[in-house]
């Protein structure tokens, strides 16, 4: 087993316990288009309580990568997620949320096409 599919079921494990649903196709593209970040401490995981790693999220991943028109919108779907995923729980997986968002966005076409 590769160790990127040891990551996937990693990830899903952590979505089981807190009770969050994945599609097993859309989740793995988005992991893949992490790239290395997975495997690197400090990038794995999102940190909400810090302003800047909320503004990367938001420019890198849903305006560059999403192509989404910035908004209101983009910053309430990121408490929503955070919400989602516990706030008392202190690692958001960059994986998990970034999945999170695309589901609350409705944006699985972009990444599945």
């Amino acid at each position: 087993m590769s160790k990127f599919d040891e990551k996937i079921i990693f990830y899903k494990q952590n979505m089981d316990k807190m009770g969050l649903a994945y599609e097993d196709e859309l989740f793995n593209k988005v992991t893949r288009g992490l790239g290395p970040s997975i495997f690197k401490r400090d990038a794995a995981s999102v940190s909400t309580s810090d302003e800047k790693e909320i503004f990367t999220v938001k420019h890198n991943f849903l305006i560059k990568k999403l192509g989404l028109e910035d908004g209101e919108y983009l910053d309430k779907a990121i408490v929503k997620v955070a919400e989602m995923m516990g706030i008392t729980n202190r690692v958001k997986y960059r994986a998990i949320f970034y999945y999170l968002l695309v589901k609350e966005l409705g944006q699985e076409s972009k990444i599945l096409s």
